[in-house]
């Protein structure tokens, strides 16, 4: 597991200006000032990204960094089976959550909430299965680069990429609803879980399915 961001650093990353790099010559949406004015900020909405029957017996939240090793193993490992026996059968509503270790986190949730709520998962699988190499690269432009190029392999609009990922009312919005997050549910590390109101910590497959089995059991 990884620690994530406290409110503060987080608030230190954006205060540094160092929140947008996807092309050449692009200004920050959110630099010092636009980390500061933020007395009358627009108004947008965070819309959780949700798979599975909305009147499933469970939800389960998790929280997620898209830089986080763990996070990408159990994409990887765990999530397919649950998807396949727990949420494609209607015993699961999944609900995936974004939490941020660094700026590199929120610029790919910006990129993955560009393609909207029919590419989202799609696009999360990408981020994470290809986490080895845009994560990694050896600077912050070559991380830039590297997330944009899976917005448009994703096939998001090259327009609408660009003015999705300058939209800082928006990278506003994130950050304060994954505040909220945080707050509200008490995770500090991830991939963390609320099942059905009750925080949990990374599982294997096999403790992931006790666990549900015993929920869809009460349920019913």
């Amino acid at each position: 597991m990884k620690r994530i961001l406290t409110t503060a650093a987080l608030a230190a990353v954006l205060a540094a200006g160092g929140s947008w790099v996807f092309s050449p010559g692009a200004q920050p949406p959110m630099g010092a000032a636009g980390a500061q004015d933020a007395s009358a900020p627009a108004e947008v909405t965070v819309t959780d990204m949700v798979l599975g029957d909305a009147d499933a017996p469970v939800t389960v939240i998790e929280y997620g960094s898209f830089t986080c090793p763990h996070c990408a193993t159990f994409e990887e490992e765990v999530f397919p089976q649950i998807k396949e026996n727990y949420i494609d059968t209607g015993k699961v509503k999944f609900i995936f959550r974004e939490a941020y270790f660094n700026k590199y986190d929120m610029w790919a949730s910006m990129m993955a909430r560009c393609g909207g709520e029919m590419k989202y998962f799609g696009i999360v699988d990408m981020i994470y299965s290809t986490q080895n190499d845009w994560a990694r690269q050896n600077s912050e432009q070559a991380v830039a680069d590297s997330i944009r190029k899976i917005g448009l392999q994703a096939g998001i609009d090259k327009d609408a990429l660009d003015a999705c990922m300058a939209d800082g009312a928006k990278l506003q919005a994130l950050v304060g609803w994954y505040q909220d997050n945080m707050e509200e549910d008490g995770f500090s590390s991830t991939p963390s879980f609320v099942v059905d109101g009750e925080l949990r910590a990374n599982m294997s497959y096999s403790e992931f399915s006790e666990l549900l089995d015993e929920r869809v059991d009460a349920a019913q």
